[in-house]
């Protein structure tokens, strides 16, 4: 039912719009108000707050039915998780009931903020520093790859609190739109992802009061890492969706194409690349959900799942999408056809949350 609902709401009031947000380099305004209306925005915030409370998988498969007709979109329930998760596992009531209230009215989006001009892949090297003043904390730095900056209201940002700590140095805390210091760069010009605004953010002594920190000083980059546990499977979410659209629109096409007086798909080629793309789909799925549940139940192999899901379902993603492509034929790499736009779209989920190559070495350093 979940499906059906948001694969409807999708077709009707998202994908009209996806051609248009790639090309214009646009927020799909569009969508967050028709995924708002049907609170579909941030599905994943508990009911205490007013939220839908829907779980791991729920959240999932919203996801995915947005991505199928436009990635873009998709990362408005998807990064509303990444930024308010921290919160949610280690915020206190008060900071819960203060920022989730507000996001699950669908009042203000939430973005996270780890990545740094000088710290990617080695989050922990990062330089954005808090200081202790009074009742308030003092914050310099430049975030960098900020999803959605300057249309979130709020924003989860670390920041080192002790240099001499490393990791066990760097604390979490909410940040908001309009407090004084706070400022984003302009828009990347990017491959994909067009209709999702990534800005850089910068902090120019933003004085916040001390009540804004994430859970105990020093676990900021603890609950990053947990966060992220959770959130890579968001990320196999939008590349299965992709995925999925991508297929989809290949096998309408090649029952319609002609070539030597019959439908290209009765070409055994064909099918052999469609029975391909269909099969690896449905094991990135199988998979994703699995790590889901595993999300859900908070399982000891989290870590592990977690990664190969996003993994694996990315690189199915860019996979299939190029194979869709290669279907379409001289249109597919046209853009009044959608695939060469899920093509691009695909790339960015084998990189962000972690590139394929980090999400190997986590699990190489958890296998089960």
């Amino acid at each position: 039912m979940l499906r059906d609902a948001i694969r409807s709401l999708a077709e009707a009031k998202i994908a009209p719009y996806a051609a248009a947000v790639d090309e214009e380099a646009r927020f799909p305004q569009e969508a967050l108000d028709a995924l708002v209306a049907n609170d579909l925005h941030a599905v994943h915030v508990p009911e205490e707050y007013g939220g839908a409370g829907a779980d791991a998988l729920a959240t999932v498969i919203v996801i995915e039915e947005v991505a199928r007709v436009c990635v873009s979109s998709s990362l408005i329930p998807a990064v509303n998780k990444l930024g308010s998760l921290p919160v949610i596992l280690s915020g206190s009531e008060d900071l819960k009931k203060k920022y989730m209230t507000p996001l699950a009215k669908g009042e203000g989006m939430f973005s996270y903020c780890l990545s740094e001009p000088d710290a990617g892949s080695d989050a922990a090297g990062m330089k954005t520093r808090a200081v202790r003043d009074g009742d308030s904390w003092v914050l310099n730095g430049v975030k960098r790859w900020i999803t959605n900056a300057g249309v979130s209201e709020y924003y989860t940002v670390m920041a080192v609190t002790d240099p001499t700590k490393r990791s066990k140095g760097i604390s979490a805390f909410v940040v908001e739109k309009s407090d004084e210091g706070v400022s984003f760069g302009a828009p990347e010009k990017k491959l994909g992802i067009k209709g999702s605004p990534t800005r850089e953010v910068y902090l120019d002594n933003v004085r916040i009061p001390a009540d804004r920190m994430i859970g105990e000083e020093g676990t900021g980059f603890a609950t990053a890492m947990k966060t992220l546990d959770h959130t890579r499977i968001t990320i196999a979410a939008q590349a299965l969706g992709v995925a999925q659209g991508a297929l989809d629109y290949a096998k309408g096409y090649v029952q319609e194409r002609k070539q030597f007086g019959k439908p290209i798909a009765d070409f055994q080629g064909i099918q052999f690349m469609l029975a391909d793309m269909a099969m690896k789909i449905e094991a990135a799925r199988q998979l994703t959900y699995a790590a889901a549940a595993k999300s859900e139940r908070g399982d000891k192999d989290l870590t592990f799942q977690g990664a190969a899901a996003k993994c694996f379902a990315s690189d199915v993603a860019m996979e299939v999408t190029t194979d869709a492509v290669q279907l379409l034929g001289g249109y597919g790499y046209t853009r009044d056809y959608p695939v060469e736009r899920m093509m691009r779209d695909a790339k960015i989920t084998q990189i962000y949350e972690g590139t394929n190559q980090v999400q190997r070495i986590v699990m190489a350093r958890n296998l089960p």
